[in-house]
Protein backbone atom coordinates (compact mmCIF):
# COMPACT_ATOMS: atom_id res chain seq x y z
CA UNK A 1 0.00 0.00 0.00
CA UNK A 2 1.52 3.37 -0.64
CA UNK A 3 2.24 5.88 1.97
CA UNK A 4 -0.10 7.97 2.90
CA UNK A 5 0.14 11.94 1.90
CA UNK A 6 -1.47 13.55 4.53
CA UNK A 7 -2.60 12.73 8.05
CA UNK A 8 -6.60 12.73 7.44
CA UNK A 9 -8.00 14.12 4.47
CA UNK A 10 -11.81 15.22 4.71
CA UNK A 11 -13.82 14.06 1.80
CA UNK A 12 -16.87 15.75 -0.32
CA UNK A 13 -17.69 18.29 2.91
CA UNK A 14 -19.45 21.39 2.91
CA UNK A 15 -16.98 23.68 3.91
CA UNK A 16 -17.83 26.51 5.36
CA UNK A 17 -14.16 28.32 6.29
CA UNK A 18 -15.32 30.69 9.35
CA UNK A 19 -15.22 34.47 7.33
CA UNK A 20 -18.73 34.27 6.85
CA UNK A 21 -18.37 34.02 3.14
CA UNK A 22 -20.06 31.53 1.07
CA UNK A 23 -19.67 27.53 1.50
CA UNK A 24 -17.29 25.63 -1.26
CA UNK A 25 -17.70 21.54 -1.70
CA UNK A 26 -13.61 20.98 -0.98
CA UNK A 27 -11.76 18.33 0.50
CA UNK A 28 -9.59 19.66 3.73
CA UNK A 29 -5.91 17.83 4.08
CA UNK A 30 -4.52 17.53 7.19
CA UNK A 31 -0.69 17.58 8.24
CA UNK A 32 1.08 17.79 11.48
CA UNK A 33 -1.43 19.35 13.33
CA UNK A 34 -2.13 22.05 10.49
CA UNK A 35 -4.43 22.58 7.60
CA UNK A 36 -2.72 21.20 4.66
CA UNK A 37 -4.60 21.91 1.84
CA UNK A 38 -8.15 23.25 0.81
CA UNK A 39 -9.95 22.43 -2.46
CA UNK A 40 -9.97 18.78 -4.95
CA UNK A 41 -6.72 17.31 -2.61
CA UNK A 42 -5.50 14.17 -4.49
CA UNK A 43 -3.07 12.52 -2.04
CA UNK A 44 -4.25 10.09 0.29
CA UNK A 45 -4.64 10.55 3.93
CA UNK A 46 -3.51 7.99 6.39
CA UNK A 47 -7.40 8.36 7.48
CA UNK A 48 -9.85 9.18 5.58
CA UNK A 49 -13.44 10.86 6.42
CA UNK A 50 -16.62 10.94 4.05
CA UNK A 51 -18.06 14.31 4.57
CA UNK A 52 -20.48 14.22 1.91
CA UNK A 53 -23.82 15.70 3.29
CA UNK A 54 -22.26 17.34 6.10
CA UNK A 55 -20.78 20.58 6.46
CA UNK A 56 -17.00 21.35 6.94
CA UNK A 57 -16.43 23.97 9.96
CA UNK A 58 -13.66 25.39 11.89
CA UNK A 59 -13.44 24.41 15.72
CA UNK A 60 -15.82 26.55 17.77
CA UNK A 61 -13.77 28.80 20.55
CA UNK A 62 -16.24 29.75 23.66
CA UNK A 63 -14.05 32.92 25.29
CA UNK A 64 -16.14 32.94 28.42
CA UNK A 65 -15.70 29.15 30.32
CA UNK A 66 -14.81 28.79 34.41
CA UNK A 67 -12.87 25.35 33.27
CA UNK A 68 -10.00 26.93 35.59
CA UNK A 69 -10.29 24.30 38.49
CA UNK A 70 -12.05 21.54 36.15
CA UNK A 71 -8.46 21.09 33.79
CA UNK A 72 -6.78 20.34 37.10
CA UNK A 73 -8.55 17.41 37.90
CA UNK A 74 -10.12 16.02 34.79
CA UNK A 75 -8.81 15.55 31.18
CA UNK A 76 -12.47 16.56 28.96
CA UNK A 77 -13.82 19.89 29.11
CA UNK A 78 -17.51 18.84 29.03
CA UNK A 79 -20.31 19.60 28.11
CA UNK A 80 -17.79 22.55 25.75
CA UNK A 81 -16.27 20.05 24.22
CA UNK A 82 -19.38 17.88 22.74
CA UNK A 83 -20.75 20.82 21.19
CA UNK A 84 -18.38 21.43 18.46
CA UNK A 85 -16.44 23.88 21.20
CA UNK A 86 -12.07 23.13 20.47
CA UNK A 87 -10.60 26.17 22.01
CA UNK A 88 -11.78 27.43 25.72
CA UNK A 89 -10.97 30.56 27.55
CA UNK A 90 -11.27 30.28 31.24
CA UNK A 91 -10.63 32.46 34.36
CA UNK A 92 -13.43 35.14 33.32
CA UNK A 93 -15.58 36.99 36.03
CA UNK A 94 -12.57 38.33 37.97
CA UNK A 95 -13.00 34.12 39.61
CA UNK A 96 -10.46 31.62 39.77
CA UNK A 97 -7.61 30.10 41.88
CA UNK A 98 -4.64 31.60 40.85
CA UNK A 99 -2.26 33.26 42.46
CA UNK A 100 -3.17 31.98 45.81
CA UNK A 101 -0.75 31.30 49.15
CA UNK A 102 -1.59 28.31 51.37
CA UNK A 103 -3.87 30.12 53.84
CA UNK A 104 -5.81 31.55 50.88
CA UNK A 105 -7.13 28.15 49.44
CA UNK A 106 -10.09 27.95 51.68
CA UNK A 107 -10.96 32.29 50.49
CA UNK A 108 -10.70 31.00 47.08
CA UNK A 109 -12.98 27.45 47.36
CA UNK A 110 -15.85 29.37 49.25
CA UNK A 111 -15.42 32.26 46.78
CA UNK A 112 -16.34 29.52 44.03
CA UNK A 113 -18.54 27.99 45.56
CA UNK A 114 -20.62 31.23 46.11
CA UNK A 115 -20.04 32.61 42.60
CA UNK A 116 -20.03 29.79 40.22
CA UNK A 117 -21.72 26.78 42.01
CA UNK A 118 -19.11 24.30 42.47
CA UNK A 119 -19.68 22.47 45.90
CA UNK A 120 -17.16 22.82 48.44
CA UNK A 121 -16.40 19.29 48.87
CA UNK A 122 -15.54 18.79 44.79
CA UNK A 123 -12.83 21.72 45.08
CA UNK A 124 -11.53 20.73 48.05
CA UNK A 125 -10.66 17.34 46.84
CA UNK A 126 -10.15 17.44 43.24
CA UNK A 127 -7.72 21.13 43.03
CA UNK A 128 -4.28 20.11 43.77
CA UNK A 129 -3.11 23.33 44.22
CA UNK A 130 0.37 22.68 42.91
CA UNK A 131 1.14 26.56 42.64
CA UNK A 132 1.73 29.96 43.88
CA UNK A 133 1.83 32.47 41.75
CA UNK A 134 -0.55 32.86 38.44
CA UNK A 135 2.87 31.64 36.24
CA UNK A 136 3.10 29.04 38.30
CA UNK A 137 -0.26 28.23 38.02
CA UNK A 138 0.24 28.28 33.81
CA UNK A 139 3.05 26.12 34.25
CA UNK A 140 0.89 23.32 36.03
CA UNK A 141 -2.02 23.29 33.70
CA UNK A 142 0.69 23.08 30.83
CA UNK A 143 1.39 19.63 31.90
CA UNK A 144 -2.32 18.55 31.62
CA UNK A 145 -4.07 16.79 28.61
CA UNK A 146 -7.50 17.27 27.38
CA UNK A 147 -9.88 16.86 24.61
CA UNK A 148 -9.54 20.46 23.40
CA UNK A 149 -7.37 23.84 23.80
CA UNK A 150 -7.57 25.66 26.66
CA UNK A 151 -6.35 29.12 27.35
CA UNK A 152 -6.07 30.95 31.22
CA UNK A 153 -6.85 34.40 31.98
CA UNK A 154 -5.34 36.20 35.39
CA UNK A 155 -8.60 36.66 37.52
CA UNK A 156 -9.12 39.94 39.70
CA UNK A 157 -10.38 38.15 42.98
CA UNK A 158 -7.31 36.00 43.52
CA UNK A 159 -5.25 38.33 42.43
CA UNK A 160 -6.42 40.91 45.19
CA UNK A 161 -6.65 38.84 48.08
CA UNK A 162 -3.11 37.57 47.43
CA UNK A 163 -1.71 40.79 47.27
CA UNK A 164 -3.87 42.42 50.14
CA UNK A 165 -4.46 38.90 52.28
CA UNK A 166 -7.40 39.42 55.02
CA UNK A 167 -7.89 43.10 53.89
CA UNK A 168 -8.56 42.22 49.84
CA UNK A 169 -10.48 39.65 51.30
CA UNK A 170 -12.95 41.64 53.23
CA UNK A 171 -13.11 44.53 50.28
CA UNK A 172 -10.68 46.85 51.75
CA UNK A 173 -9.79 49.76 49.94
CA UNK A 174 -5.68 48.97 48.27
CA UNK A 175 -3.10 51.25 49.25
CA UNK A 176 -0.52 52.67 46.75
CA UNK A 177 1.81 49.98 47.59
CA UNK A 178 -1.39 47.38 46.97
CA UNK A 179 -2.00 49.11 43.49
CA UNK A 180 1.36 49.26 42.43
CA UNK A 181 1.83 44.84 43.19
CA UNK A 182 -1.11 44.26 41.46
CA UNK A 183 -0.43 46.38 38.11
CA UNK A 184 2.89 44.45 37.81
CA UNK A 185 1.76 40.89 39.01
CA UNK A 186 -1.11 41.74 35.89
CA UNK A 187 2.03 42.48 33.54
CA UNK A 188 3.79 39.72 34.77
CA UNK A 189 0.81 37.14 34.08
CA UNK A 190 0.34 38.40 30.81
CA UNK A 191 4.06 37.98 29.87
CA UNK A 192 4.09 34.57 31.19
CA UNK A 193 0.74 33.34 28.82
CA UNK A 194 -1.98 35.24 30.40
CA UNK A 195 -4.50 35.81 27.50
CA UNK A 196 -5.83 38.77 29.57
CA UNK A 197 -7.18 39.91 32.62
CA UNK A 198 -10.55 39.75 34.40
CA UNK A 199 -12.69 41.62 36.59
CA UNK A 200 -16.43 41.28 38.09
CA UNK A 201 -19.08 43.91 39.66
CA UNK A 202 -21.73 42.04 39.68
CA UNK A 203 -24.13 41.95 43.00
CA UNK A 204 -25.40 38.50 42.63
CA UNK A 205 -21.38 37.49 42.74
CA UNK A 206 -21.11 36.47 46.39
CA UNK A 207 -19.77 34.25 48.73
CA UNK A 208 -22.38 31.30 50.32
CA UNK A 209 -22.74 33.60 53.39
CA UNK A 210 -23.98 36.48 51.63
CA UNK A 211 -20.81 38.70 51.56
CA UNK A 212 -19.99 40.20 48.09
CA UNK A 213 -16.86 38.91 46.59
CA UNK A 214 -13.93 41.11 47.25
CA UNK A 215 -13.62 42.87 43.70
CA UNK A 216 -17.05 43.87 43.79
CA UNK A 217 -16.75 47.13 45.83
CA UNK A 218 -13.66 47.40 43.95
CA UNK A 219 -13.40 51.63 42.76
CA UNK A 220 -12.52 52.67 39.47
CA UNK A 221 -9.06 53.25 40.39
CA UNK A 222 -8.45 50.02 41.07
CA UNK A 223 -9.91 48.97 37.85
CA UNK A 224 -7.82 50.71 36.12
CA UNK A 225 -4.88 49.82 37.31
CA UNK A 226 -5.20 46.50 36.27
CA UNK A 227 -5.61 48.09 32.80
CA UNK A 228 -2.50 50.04 33.52
CA UNK A 229 -0.67 46.39 33.94
CA UNK A 230 -1.75 45.32 30.45
CA UNK A 231 -0.89 48.58 28.97
CA UNK A 232 2.48 47.81 30.80
CA UNK A 233 2.83 44.05 28.78
CA UNK A 234 1.64 45.66 25.53
CA UNK A 235 -0.42 42.58 24.96
CA UNK A 236 -3.94 41.05 26.14
CA UNK A 237 -7.37 41.96 27.01
CA UNK A 238 -9.81 42.84 29.19
CA UNK A 239 -12.91 41.55 30.54
CA UNK A 240 -15.12 42.34 32.84
CA UNK A 241 -18.95 41.50 34.60
CA UNK A 242 -20.47 44.65 35.43
CA UNK A 243 -23.09 45.49 37.97
CA UNK A 244 -26.89 47.36 37.83
CA UNK A 245 -26.03 49.77 40.53
CA UNK A 246 -24.89 52.30 37.58
CA UNK A 247 -26.95 53.63 34.47
CA UNK A 248 -25.89 52.31 30.73
CA UNK A 249 -23.71 55.52 30.58
CA UNK A 250 -21.68 55.26 33.99
CA UNK A 251 -21.10 52.04 32.19
CA UNK A 252 -19.55 52.53 29.54
CA UNK A 253 -17.79 55.61 30.56
CA UNK A 254 -15.86 52.88 32.64
CA UNK A 255 -15.55 50.27 29.70
CA UNK A 256 -14.20 53.43 27.59
CA UNK A 257 -11.52 54.19 30.14
CA UNK A 258 -10.68 50.77 30.27
CA UNK A 259 -9.77 50.84 26.91
CA UNK A 260 -7.74 54.22 26.83
CA UNK A 261 -5.84 53.32 29.64
CA UNK A 262 -4.57 49.59 28.74
CA UNK A 263 -4.98 50.18 24.87
CA UNK A 264 -6.08 46.89 24.26
CA UNK A 265 -9.49 45.36 23.24
CA UNK A 266 -12.21 45.08 26.26
CA UNK A 267 -15.00 42.97 26.49
CA UNK A 268 -18.14 42.56 28.85
CA UNK A 269 -21.36 40.72 29.51
CA UNK A 270 -23.71 42.19 27.51
CA UNK A 271 -27.64 40.56 28.48
CA UNK A 272 -31.02 42.23 28.37
CA UNK A 273 -31.90 43.20 31.77
CA UNK A 274 -34.98 42.07 33.66
CA UNK A 275 -35.12 45.33 35.31
CA UNK A 276 -34.25 47.55 32.32
CA UNK A 277 -35.56 45.84 29.16
CA UNK A 278 -34.79 48.44 27.16
CA UNK A 279 -31.34 49.75 28.37
CA UNK A 280 -29.19 47.33 25.76
CA UNK A 281 -30.40 50.17 23.04
CA UNK A 282 -28.23 52.72 25.12
CA UNK A 283 -25.54 50.53 25.42
CA UNK A 284 -25.27 49.59 22.08
CA UNK A 285 -25.42 53.11 20.66
CA UNK A 286 -22.34 53.69 23.34
CA UNK A 287 -20.45 50.80 22.09
CA UNK A 288 -20.95 51.55 18.02
CA UNK A 289 -19.96 55.40 18.98
CA UNK A 290 -16.71 54.21 20.97
CA UNK A 291 -15.77 51.63 18.43
CA UNK A 292 -15.85 54.71 15.63
CA UNK A 293 -13.17 56.60 17.94
CA UNK A 294 -10.75 53.97 17.72
CA UNK A 295 -11.70 52.01 20.65
CA UNK A 296 -11.74 48.26 20.62
CA UNK A 297 -14.94 47.31 22.98
CA UNK A 298 -17.33 44.45 22.53
CA UNK A 299 -20.24 43.48 24.51
CA UNK A 300 -20.22 39.01 25.08
CA UNK A 301 -23.59 37.83 24.23
CA UNK A 302 -25.26 34.28 24.49
CA UNK A 303 -28.04 33.90 21.75
CA UNK A 304 -30.41 32.53 24.05
CA UNK A 305 -31.97 33.37 27.35
CA UNK A 306 -29.83 32.37 30.54
CA UNK A 307 -30.88 28.76 31.34
CA UNK A 308 -31.34 28.47 35.30
CA UNK A 309 -32.51 24.86 36.00
CA UNK A 310 -34.56 23.98 39.20
CA UNK A 311 -34.64 20.78 40.55
CA UNK A 312 -34.91 18.50 43.97
CA UNK A 313 -31.62 17.20 42.38
CA UNK A 314 -29.98 20.14 41.58
CA UNK A 315 -28.83 23.04 43.52
CA UNK A 316 -32.14 24.89 43.78
CA UNK A 317 -35.62 24.86 43.40
CA UNK A 318 -38.57 27.32 44.56
CA UNK A 319 -38.57 25.55 48.52
CA UNK A 320 -34.78 24.92 49.00
CA UNK A 321 -34.33 28.02 51.08
CA UNK A 322 -37.58 27.32 53.10
CA UNK A 323 -36.68 26.66 56.73
CA UNK A 324 -38.30 23.03 56.77
CA UNK A 325 -36.83 21.87 53.24
CA UNK A 326 -33.05 22.16 55.78
CA UNK A 327 -34.26 18.70 57.61
CA UNK A 328 -34.26 16.81 54.43
CA UNK A 329 -31.74 18.83 51.90
CA UNK A 330 -28.91 16.36 52.23
CA UNK A 331 -30.97 13.04 52.11
CA UNK A 332 -30.84 10.85 48.60
CA UNK A 333 -33.27 11.80 46.28
CA UNK A 334 -35.92 8.92 47.03
CA UNK A 335 -35.92 9.68 50.55
CA UNK A 336 -36.03 13.78 49.75
CA UNK A 337 -38.92 12.61 47.57
CA UNK A 338 -40.87 10.61 49.99
CA UNK A 339 -40.40 13.32 52.64
CA UNK A 340 -41.84 15.87 50.29
CA UNK A 341 -45.37 13.80 49.91
CA UNK A 342 -45.95 13.41 53.55
CA UNK A 343 -49.14 15.93 53.90
CA UNK A 344 -47.52 17.88 56.88
CA UNK A 345 -44.47 18.71 54.95
CA UNK A 346 -45.86 19.86 52.08
CA UNK A 347 -48.67 22.25 54.33
CA UNK A 348 -44.52 23.22 56.05
CA UNK A 349 -42.95 23.85 52.90
CA UNK A 350 -46.04 25.76 50.78
CA UNK A 351 -46.31 28.25 54.30
CA UNK A 352 -42.74 29.23 54.43
CA UNK A 353 -40.96 31.39 52.35
CA UNK A 354 -37.08 31.60 51.58
CA UNK A 355 -34.18 32.49 54.04
CA UNK A 356 -31.03 32.98 53.21
CA UNK A 357 -28.50 36.06 53.12
CA UNK A 358 -27.61 35.44 49.45
CA UNK A 359 -29.40 37.73 47.41
CA UNK A 360 -29.19 36.26 43.98
CA UNK A 361 -29.74 32.78 45.30
CA UNK A 362 -32.84 33.96 46.90
CA UNK A 363 -34.09 36.25 43.62
CA UNK A 364 -33.69 32.96 41.61
CA UNK A 365 -36.06 30.56 43.95
CA UNK A 366 -38.76 32.96 44.02
CA UNK A 367 -39.13 34.21 40.55
CA UNK A 368 -42.04 31.59 40.12
CA UNK A 369 -44.20 33.41 37.79
CA UNK A 370 -41.08 32.06 34.81
CA UNK A 371 -41.11 28.69 35.66
CA UNK A 372 -41.43 26.02 32.92
CA UNK A 373 -41.09 22.18 32.26
CA UNK A 374 -38.19 22.11 30.58
CA UNK A 375 -39.07 19.77 27.89
CA UNK A 376 -36.35 17.07 25.74
CA UNK A 377 -35.78 18.45 23.06
CA UNK A 378 -35.44 21.30 25.64
CA UNK A 379 -37.14 24.25 24.59
CA UNK A 380 -35.45 27.55 25.80
CA UNK A 381 -37.68 30.63 24.11
CA UNK A 382 -41.32 29.37 25.62
CA UNK A 383 -43.78 31.76 25.46
CA UNK A 384 -44.78 33.34 28.61
CA UNK A 385 -48.11 31.68 28.82
CA UNK A 386 -46.49 28.60 29.04
CA UNK A 387 -45.27 28.98 32.56
CA UNK A 388 -46.42 26.92 35.19
CA UNK A 389 -47.94 29.64 37.33
CA UNK A 390 -49.96 31.18 34.38
CA UNK A 391 -51.51 27.66 33.51
CA UNK A 392 -52.30 27.17 36.83
CA UNK A 393 -53.99 30.33 37.50
CA UNK A 394 -56.10 29.61 33.99
CA UNK A 395 -56.91 26.43 35.86
CA UNK A 396 -58.08 28.58 39.15
CA UNK A 397 -54.62 26.61 41.01
CA UNK A 398 -52.16 27.83 43.42
CA UNK A 399 -49.23 28.00 41.36
CA UNK A 400 -46.76 27.00 44.75
CA UNK A 401 -48.96 23.93 45.00
CA UNK A 402 -48.64 22.97 41.01
CA UNK A 403 -44.57 23.89 40.72
CA UNK A 404 -44.55 21.73 43.83
CA UNK A 405 -45.96 18.72 42.20
CA UNK A 406 -44.24 19.34 39.12
CA UNK A 407 -40.63 18.83 41.13
CA UNK A 408 -42.28 15.50 42.04
CA UNK A 409 -42.28 14.16 39.13
CA UNK A 410 -40.10 11.50 37.56
CA UNK A 411 -39.47 10.79 40.97
CA UNK A 412 -37.92 13.72 41.57
CA UNK A 413 -35.81 14.12 38.20
CA UNK A 414 -38.12 16.56 36.50
CA UNK A 415 -36.30 20.08 35.74
CA UNK A 416 -37.61 23.41 35.58
CA UNK A 417 -36.57 26.06 33.48
CA UNK A 418 -35.87 30.15 34.72
CA UNK A 419 -34.98 32.40 32.21
CA UNK A 420 -32.91 34.72 33.24
CA UNK A 421 -30.96 37.42 31.17
CA UNK A 422 -32.12 37.91 27.89
CA UNK A 423 -35.45 37.92 29.26
CA UNK A 424 -36.31 40.77 28.46
CA UNK A 425 -39.95 42.56 29.96
CA UNK A 426 -42.60 40.00 29.71
CA UNK A 427 -40.82 38.66 25.99
CA UNK A 428 -37.93 35.86 25.54
CA UNK A 429 -35.62 37.77 23.63
CA UNK A 430 -33.12 35.23 23.60
CA UNK A 431 -30.40 37.62 22.50
CA UNK A 432 -31.91 38.42 19.55
CA UNK A 433 -31.13 41.71 19.34
CA UNK A 434 -27.62 41.41 19.80
CA UNK A 435 -26.94 38.76 17.46
CA UNK A 436 -24.13 39.47 14.72
CA UNK A 437 -24.05 43.27 15.49
CA UNK A 438 -20.33 44.22 14.77
CA UNK A 439 -19.69 45.14 18.01
CA UNK A 440 -20.77 41.71 19.77
CA UNK A 441 -19.03 38.00 20.45
CA UNK A 442 -20.47 35.23 21.53
CA UNK A 443 -20.01 33.44 24.39
CA UNK A 444 -20.91 32.94 28.18
CA UNK A 445 -21.53 29.38 28.06
CA UNK A 446 -19.91 29.09 31.46
CA UNK A 447 -18.42 25.36 31.43
CA UNK A 448 -16.43 24.28 34.11
CA UNK A 449 -18.51 26.88 36.31
CA UNK A 450 -22.92 26.34 37.74
CA UNK A 451 -22.74 22.58 37.87
CA UNK A 452 -26.40 22.20 39.39
CA UNK A 453 -27.77 25.55 37.91
CA UNK A 454 -26.92 25.90 34.57
CA UNK A 455 -26.03 24.22 31.62
CA UNK A 456 -25.41 26.98 28.41
CA UNK A 457 -22.08 25.01 27.36
CA UNK A 458 -23.96 23.15 24.51
CA UNK A 459 -25.67 26.98 22.93
CA UNK A 460 -23.24 26.23 19.94
CA UNK A 461 -25.70 23.81 19.16
CA UNK A 462 -28.87 25.53 20.17
CA UNK A 463 -27.19 28.59 18.05
CA UNK A 464 -27.06 26.45 15.09
CA UNK A 465 -30.60 24.30 15.45
CA UNK A 466 -32.85 28.08 16.42
CA UNK A 467 -30.84 31.31 14.66
CA UNK A 468 -29.98 29.64 11.74
CA UNK A 469 -33.43 27.38 11.14
CA UNK A 470 -35.60 30.15 12.55
CA UNK A 471 -39.11 30.65 11.54
CA UNK A 472 -39.02 34.27 10.93
CA UNK A 473 -36.83 35.03 8.26
CA UNK A 474 -36.14 38.60 9.25
CA UNK A 475 -34.73 36.99 12.40
CA UNK A 476 -33.02 34.10 10.51
CA UNK A 477 -28.96 33.76 10.81
CA UNK A 478 -27.43 32.59 7.62
CA UNK A 479 -25.26 29.18 8.06
CA UNK A 480 -22.12 31.08 6.81
CA UNK A 481 -22.62 33.99 9.31
CA UNK A 482 -23.17 31.44 11.96
CA UNK A 483 -20.24 29.72 11.33
CA UNK A 484 -17.73 33.18 11.63
CA UNK A 485 -19.90 34.13 15.00
CA UNK A 486 -18.84 30.48 16.96
CA UNK A 487 -15.05 30.15 15.32
CA UNK A 488 -13.38 33.12 13.51
CA UNK A 489 -15.29 35.98 15.78
CA UNK A 490 -14.31 35.25 18.86
CA UNK A 491 -10.79 33.85 17.95
CA UNK A 492 -9.80 37.35 16.72
CA UNK A 493 -11.78 38.70 19.79
CA UNK A 494 -8.68 37.39 22.02
CA UNK A 495 -6.07 37.21 19.96
CA UNK A 496 -5.83 34.07 18.14
CA UNK A 497 -4.48 34.26 14.85
CA UNK A 498 -3.92 30.33 14.22
CA UNK A 499 -7.49 28.91 14.41
CA UNK A 500 -10.91 29.78 14.05
CA UNK A 501 -10.84 29.87 10.01
CA UNK A 502 -10.27 26.87 7.56
CA UNK A 503 -7.01 27.88 5.31
CA UNK A 504 -3.78 26.18 5.21
CA UNK A 505 -0.96 26.90 7.74
CA UNK A 506 -3.91 27.43 10.69
CA UNK A 507 -4.65 24.51 13.13
CA UNK A 508 -6.51 21.59 12.24
CA UNK A 509 -9.38 22.72 14.55
CA UNK A 510 -12.38 21.27 12.69
CA UNK A 511 -16.01 19.85 12.86
CA UNK A 512 -17.67 17.53 10.62
CA UNK A 513 -21.67 18.07 11.05
CA UNK A 514 -24.46 16.79 9.66
CA UNK A 515 -27.40 19.45 10.04
CA UNK A 516 -30.06 16.93 9.32
CA UNK A 517 -29.14 14.97 12.31
CA UNK A 518 -27.94 17.85 14.63
CA UNK A 519 -30.10 17.41 18.01
CA UNK A 520 -29.76 18.92 21.54
CA UNK A 521 -30.97 16.83 24.04
CA UNK A 522 -32.08 17.64 27.83
CA UNK A 523 -29.40 18.26 29.84
CA UNK A 524 -29.24 15.52 32.94
CA UNK A 525 -27.23 15.19 36.14
CA UNK A 526 -24.60 12.79 36.34
CA UNK A 527 -22.17 12.17 39.25
CA UNK A 528 -19.16 12.08 38.15
CA UNK A 529 -17.16 15.43 39.91
CA UNK A 530 -14.84 14.05 42.26
CA UNK A 531 -15.78 13.19 45.97
CA UNK A 532 -18.54 12.02 43.78
CA UNK A 533 -20.15 15.73 43.24
CA UNK A 534 -23.23 15.88 40.53
CA UNK A 535 -23.26 17.94 37.38
CA UNK A 536 -25.38 18.80 34.38
CA UNK A 537 -24.41 17.43 31.50
CA UNK A 538 -25.75 18.19 27.78
CA UNK A 539 -25.46 15.59 24.67
CA UNK A 540 -25.78 16.67 21.63
CA UNK A 541 -26.29 14.33 17.90
CA UNK A 542 -25.33 15.07 14.29
CA UNK A 543 -21.33 15.63 15.00
CA UNK A 544 -19.61 13.83 13.08
CA UNK A 545 -16.38 14.13 13.93
CA UNK A 546 -14.36 16.77 16.05
CA UNK A 547 -10.58 17.23 15.29
CA UNK A 548 -8.31 19.00 17.49
CA UNK A 549 -4.94 19.90 16.26
CA UNK A 550 -5.52 16.97 14.03
CA UNK A 551 -6.46 14.30 15.62
CA UNK A 552 -10.05 12.78 15.76
CA UNK A 553 -11.16 13.56 19.73
CA UNK A 554 -14.93 12.85 18.92
CA UNK A 555 -16.30 10.52 16.40
CA UNK A 556 -20.67 10.48 16.42
CA UNK A 557 -20.74 12.37 19.87
CA UNK A 558 -18.43 9.65 21.27
CA UNK A 559 -14.37 10.50 22.82
CA UNK A 560 -11.97 8.67 20.81
CA UNK A 561 -10.11 8.92 24.17
CA UNK A 562 -7.37 11.33 22.10
CA UNK A 563 -6.36 13.94 24.34
CA UNK A 564 -4.09 16.66 22.00
CA UNK A 565 -5.68 19.32 23.95
CA UNK A 566 -2.87 21.53 25.45
CA UNK A 567 -2.51 24.97 27.09
CA UNK A 568 -2.68 28.04 24.90
CA UNK A 569 0.03 31.27 26.24
CA UNK A 570 -1.16 34.24 24.58
CA UNK A 571 1.33 35.90 22.67
CA UNK A 572 4.56 37.07 24.87
CA UNK A 573 6.55 39.83 23.45
CA UNK A 574 10.10 39.56 22.77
Amino acid sequence: MPEADFDIVIRGGTVHDGTGGGPVEADVAILGGLIADVGQVSGRGREEIDARGCIVTPGFIDIHTHYDGQITWEHRLQPSSGHGVTTVVMGNCGVGFAPAKPDQHQMMIKLMEGVEDIPEVVMAEGVPWNWVTFPDYLDAIEKRHADIDFAAQLPHNPLRVFVMGKRGADSEPPTEDDLAQMRALTTEAIRAGAVGVTTTRSLAHRFPDGRPVPTVMSEDQEILNLAQGLRDAGTGVFEILGDQRHSPQEHMSLMRRIAQTSGRPVSFTLLQSTAEPEAWREILADLEAANREGLELRGQVIPRPVGTLLGLNLSLHPFALHPSFKAIEHLPLAEKVAAMRDPDMRRRLLSESSETAHSYFKEVVDDVDWLFPLGDPPNYHPAKEESIAHRARVSGLDPLEVIYDELLKDGGQAVLYRPGGNRGGDRLEGGGNFLDHPHTVLGLGDGGAHYGLICDAAYPTYFLKYWVGHEDPGKRISLPTAIRMLASDPARAVGFTDRGRIAPGLKAHINVIDLTRLHLHAPRVARDLPAGGKRLTQRADGYEATIVSGVVTYRNGEATGALPGRLVRGARPG
